[in-house]
């Protein structure tokens, strides 16, 4: 019989948030596949348990040179638990490659729930919560930031980042520049630890705020898009404002999905329109 992957949340803050299922699992593991193994064991202090299975590392830099091995423990019969930092296993975290992988090799997964930043920070922040979506980490490169950021510009629904507290500043002056200053927005910060924060306010404010200096873990959950329709934007505008961002900077396929965003139309649409311009010479 093949074995069983275990994903396992573990605390975001406060350890004793840890689910009591996590101990069970740490010290029945065959292997206990660990982002920062240093980081496990003094969970596993915390909570009382030795690990009896084999530990070890599961990280960005070796994953998928790793996942192979785990695998074949896998299909061998062993029990492997997988453990992240904090929150749970594939979630802006290593472990997507290997459920992947088992998944193809129809090994059985199954997991340990536990604490998620990404679920806290909606519930403290005010916002909307019936409908949202993760976007995890922003890219670092301004002008990637900001096509990324165009590219949700219509989101109806309530958006949520993780985002480094170096970065913050500019990733919220960012946002403000996409969606608008005014938009509603939460910083959560150091969820669960002594000096948790959670600062609301418009994107313009908060980007103010950020600029004087930030620490910790951040999330920003960002109100979505108002419903008032979508735009009525004719085929020149349309045009116009590809060939803006085109001058720029952007590529063409990334100027025609902004303003499509923008406008509440199909790409289709706003491509046929660049495509009619050129053929008429405008």
């Amino acid at each position: 019989m093949t074995g069983t992957l275990v994903l396992a949340g573990t605390p975001i803050g406060d350890v004793q948030d840890a689910p009591p299922r996590l101990a069970e699992e740490l010290a029945g593991a065959d292997v206990v596949a660990a982002e920062d193994t240093r980081r496990l064991r003094r969970l596993a202090q915390a909570l009382g348990v030795t690990p009896k299975g084999r530990v070890v590392s599961y990280f960005e830099g070796n994953e998928s040179a790793r996942t192979p091995e785990l695998v074949e423990e896998l299909l061998g019969g062993a029990r492997v638990l997988l453990v992240t930092d904090a929150g749970m296993p594939s979630v802006s975290d290593p472990g997507y490659r290997l459920v992947a992988a088992a998944v193809e090799q129809d090994v059985r997964v199954t997991a340990v729930p536990g604490p998620s930043a990404v679920l806290t920070a909606l519930a403290l922040s005010g916002l909307p919560v019936d409908r949202f979506c993760f976007e995890g980490f922003l890219p670092r490169k301004a002008g990637e930031r900001l096509s990324r950021l165009r590219e949700v510009a219509g989101e109806r629904r309530t958006l949520v980042y993780f985002e480094a507290p170096h970065r913050l500043d500019d990733t919220l002056a960012a946002m403000a520049e996409v969606f608008g200053a005014e938009r509603r927005a939460a910083v959560c910060r150091e969820l669960t630890k002594t000096y948790e924060e959670v600062r609301r306010g418009g994107l313009g404010e908060l980007a103010a705020w950020a600029a004087e200096g930030v620490r910790g873990e951040i999330t920003v959950v960002v109100e979505g898009a108002p419903e008032t329709g979508p735009e009525e934007v004719g085929a020149e505008e349309l045009v116009r404002r590809v060939r803006v961002r085109e001058e720029a900077g952007e590529r063409r396929k990334e100027a025609i999905a902004a303003v499509a965003a923008e406008a509440g139309v199909p790409k289709r649409e706003v491509f046929d329109a660049v495509v009619a311009a050129k053929r008429a010479g405008a």
